[in-house]
């Protein structure tokens, strides 16, 4: 199994979905002890935003290539998504520039668009301040919703979300908010390739 991790939250040790993200992976891990894991961290490791890039040797040709071949190679993909501002941050949307090309992960064809990547398995730790999986905040969830749906337009149809919500909502909602992610990550997470 070739996994691809990948964190995007800002906020090191404090992070919740660096907590969960590595949750699953050692999860995965330890189900399949020969993985090839390849992290990337676009927190430390930012990737400006995207724009053309017209000289053939130009180092950011070099890494957008780099960040495809990762994703193509993976059959898991685990990524550490927190919600800022009702959507994911910057970083993880300059990452997903680097994946959403035409050719090589969609296609277009005369009934539409295509997705070339839906043999991949999906996995997203998603952590939220407030709570948008109900209630009136559903509304205003561009942060799962938009992952969803940009990955259904390159195949995958179905990614798993583990998600953490309420962490701003107080000490024991956060608590219980993060204690209900990892028992779904040791229970029902499904671990086979």
């Amino acid at each position: 199994m070739k996994l691809l991790h990948v964190d995007s939250s800002v906020l090191g040790e404090n992070s919740a979905s660096r907590d969960l993200s590595a949750a699953i992976v050692a999860r995965l891990r330890a189900e399949h002890p020969g993985a090839e894991v390849t992290y990337r961290d676009l927190a430390a490791q930012t990737l400006p935003h995207f724009t053309p890039v017209l000289a053939e040797g130009h180092p950011c040709v070099a890494r957008n290539a780099e960040i495809l071949d990762e994703f193509l190679a993976a059959d898991t993909v685990v990524i550490g998504a927190p919600m800022y501002n009702f959507t994911i941050p910057t970083q993880l949307k300059a990452w997903l520039d680097r994946v959403l090309i035409a050719g090589k992960t969609f296609r277009y064809t005369e009934k539409g668009p295509q997705g070339l990547a839906g043999d991949k398995r999906v996995i997203i730790a998603s952590s939220r301040g407030g709570i948008y999986s109900e209630g009136p905040a559903m509304a205003v969830d561009f942060q799962e919703n938009y992952l969803k749906h940009v990955l259904a337009f390159i195949g995958v149809h179905d990614p798993e979300i583990v998600r953490a919500e309420g962490l701003n909502l107080g000490v024991e909602q956060r608590a219980a908010a993060l204690a209900n992610a990892h028992e779904r990550i040791n229970g029902d997470l499904r671990v086979a390739a």
